[in-house]
């Protein structure tokens, strides 16, 4: 079976390369590639009908959330516009499509975790250019997985553990928001649930486990516990930290301006995905130690 995957050189893109060529032969794309770019539809269309994959994996997105509130064309072009592409040509081939989306879709209310059947209402550009995505593959293409998480990380440059760990390092000083709960969820973790969902799916030919899943670690931890979560972590291992877990500061939301509002609430109700699939979802503490421990390696061998 031929497989593409889209946007090969993100987060969750790197993760899924290895574990999807175990189900078939993989073409993975990323943005420099040709038909891999988003924003080039011909392109797009042109390599989805030279492959006739089975399998189309969209890993690609627009993530800038804040940037989004000024690029909302751009964000609507990868986010939407590409996915309604992708689910007219899975569609057109018998294909199944596997489709990434975000808890940004919710307006982040209430403290209970969000389902799959509750009403999306997104406080941001970025929220709604995902949620304009997963309609348009939701009714453009039948045999799809739709994935909606939370919070994704993994030990690379740029992200929440990294960021927190540069400026522990550094010694410089750290407010982190309080108000905000969800359940950080590694790229690793999605890359291996989806692969072993589209296992199933391939394997039990059934399309009526077609639809959108929740997808994200277990437990709830807010933003500020995850960065003295990550930060413990490190200085256990003997990062030299000159900011520790007990000198963060914690802030609200409310005090942390930003061009875009973040939900509050990003909890997510698994529920659906581990009944229907079998699936025990690890705590989000073991996703990011094992981020944690791979920067703290990567920093240690950078200064020998």
């Amino acid at each position: 079976m031929n497989i593409l995957l889209l946007g090969r050189d993100g987060q969750v893109g790197t993760a899924l390369a290895p574990c999807l060529s175990a189900l078939g032969r993989v073409t993975a794309l990323g943005r420099a590639d040709a038909g891999g770019d988003l924003t080039d539809i011909d392109g797009l269309r042109a390599v989805v009908r030279a492959l006739s994959p089975g399998v189309i994996v969209n890993a690609a997105a627009y993530t800038r959330v804040d940037l989004a509130e000024r690029e909302g064309e751009l964000a609507m072009a990868v986010n939407a516009v590409a996915p309604a592409v992708l689910a007219e040509e899975a569609a057109r081939l018998g294909a199944w499509l596997v489709h990434y989306s975000t808890d940004y879709v919710f307006d982040g209310s209430g403290e209970r975790p969000w389902q799959e059947a509750d009403v999306p209402a997104p406080l941001n550009a970025y929220g709604r250019s995902k949620l304009a995505g997963e309609r348009a593959v939701h009714q453009g293409c039948a045999r799809h997985l739709l994935f909606r998480t939370s919070w994704v990380c993994s030990p690379r440059a740029g992200g929440f553990a990294d960021a927190v760990l540069r400026q522990a390092l550094d010694g410089k000083p750290l407010s982190v928001v309080s108000d905000q709960v969800g359940a950080p969820t590694t790229a690793a973790l999605v890359a291996e649930v989806t692969c072993g969902v589209l296992r199933q799916v391939l394997d039990r030919a059934d399309d009526g486990l077609a639809g959108c899943y929740h997808l994200a670690a277990a437990g709830e931890v807010s933003r500020l516990g995850y960065a003295h979560h990550v930060l413990a972590r490190a200085q256990a291992a003997g990062l030299p930290l000159r900011t520790g877990p007990e000198q963060v500061a914690a802030v609200a939301s409310a005090d942390f301006p930003s061009p875009a509002r973040r939900p509050l609430n990003s909890r997510l109700d698994t529920s659906l995905l581990r009944a229907r699939f079998g699936l025990i979802l690890p705590p989000w503490q073991d996703g990011v130690d094992q981020a944690v421990d791979a920067l703290t390696a990567s920093w240690r061998s950078a200064s020998r």
